[in-house]
């Protein structure tokens, strides 16, 4: 017997991390000692005081059982996720209704894509951008139209570039600031506007917002329930995993539009028993608890920023710092292809970026490097990239 797979798994691109961590692969069989800038997970300890919570609740018979509030999540992380978002972004949301326990931001998204997107629904995704979106529209059946992120706009979606018969036929937009991978922070001006556009076209935005606290030079981000109206047409996904470096707890949250809030959880009601309460207490720490790890982390991430924009404009590419994230966003000489470069960074090398059309045909011209790696690896692979810089190309896209 021949096991056929959905169809619907034909239609999605090849992940890009598997692919980059085959490349990885490859070279280590060859023996190069291979950096790897490519894939964005902290490398920075998870706060003790939160370690230390979800030993505690661990240890609690209590918690051996389905998560209590099963998959909607405990009410008090709900309270404890509406009391931080009202003292981070001055926005009041209902914990019991506008607050949902996610299992990372990813799924939440995954989830809201089932809860809206029927056949033939049209799904307007950034280009370039997270593949994840493009991979949970498919699933749902959805026809996936990419609106352009253009360098020249500060990567901030242009509306304007949405043509008008797209914009009458979609149901979902997906938007993410501080944007992986470009890193561009959108003002709340961009936001309102954002809004303003979905109001008059009938169109829900999902604000993909894990990176709210990787910010830099006084640059804010936004959430966009701070936009009068946004709780009529949008839902926020935040996580703890970059600002507590969570990554590998899995924990998160959406909030606003209740209908969608009420969608996603009926989607989870029949897909997950929701995240184990333990790690929704050791959260619950993160978020009450002191925060100065995210400014500790800030300026280590900062740091590493500056060591790698330095290194790239030595190169003679036109590169400027990044606003979030702990990405950068790089060109690349003028003309190559961004998976030749990879490969031959790796080759001159053994640093691995992650090529740019990976995220969408618009991330040509670029390579997206991870400011997660630990400071005396990053330092090599700037050492070893500085001493190749003759040999590789020196217009770059964009340059001066």
């Amino acid at each position: 017997m021949e096991i056929q797979k959905a169809e619907r798994l034909s239609k999605l691109p090849p992940y890009l991390y598997v692919a980059i961590r085959q490349k990885v692969r490859e070279a280590q069989a060859r023996g190069v000692d291979v950096i790897s800038l490519g894939v964005g997970d902290p490398d920075l300890p998870t706060p003790r005081h939160v370690v230390e919570a979800l030993a505690k609740a661990a240890a609690d018979p209590a918690n051996h059982q389905y998560p209590t509030g099963e998959q909607k999540g405990m009410p008090a992380f709900r309270r404890a996720v509406a009391a931080w978002y009202a003292r981070r972004f001055g926005v009041t949301v209902d914990p019991e209704t506008e607050v949902l326990a996610l299992i990372g931001s990813k799924e939440g998204n995954h989830h809201l894509a089932l809860a809206l997107l029927d056949p033939a629904d049209v799904a307007i995704v950034p280009d370039p951008g997270y593949p994840a979106y493009i991979a949970s529209a498919v699933f749902a059946g959805a026809e996936v139209v990419r609106a352009p992120l253009r360098r020249e706009n500060g990567f901030l979606l242009d509306f304007a570039d949405v043509p008008a018969d797209v914009a009458r036929r979609a149901k979902l937009i997906w938007l993410s600031y501080p944007n992986n991978p470009t890193t561009a922070v959108a003002p709340l001006e961009f936001l309102e506007r954002a809004v303003a556009w979905a109001r008059q076209n009938d169109v829900v935005i999902a604000y993909d917002h894990p990176y709210s606290e990787i910010t830099f030079d006084g640059i804010r981000s936004h959430s966009i329930l701070e936009v009068d109206g946004a709780k009529d047409v949008a839902v926020e996904f935040n996580s703890l995993s970059k600002p507590y470096n969570m990554t590998g707890w899995r924990i998160g949250m959406a909030l606003g539009a209740r209908p969608l809030i009420a969608g996603i959880d009926q989607v989870k009601e029949n897909t997950d028993s929701g995240q184990w309460s333990a790690v929704q207490y050791a959260a619950i720490a993160a978020l009450e608890g002191p925060q100065d790890v995210i400014a500790r982390d800030l300026a280590i991430y900062r740091r590493r920023r500056d060591l790698v924009v330095a290194t790239w404009r030595s190169l003679g590419l036109d590169l400027e710092p990044p606003q979030g994230t702990f990405y950068v966003w790089a060109p690349i000489p003028e003309g190559t292809k961004s998976m030749d470069f990879v490969s031959r960074l790796l080759d001159l090398t053994g640093v691995m970026v992650t090529p740019g059309i990976g995220y969408g045909s618009r991330g040509e011209g670029f390579v997206r490097m991870s400011l997660s790696v630990p400071d005396d690896r990053l330092n090599e692979a700037m050492a070893r990239i500085a001493k190749v810089r003759d040999q590789l190309a020196t217009t770059a896209v964009g340059s001066r």
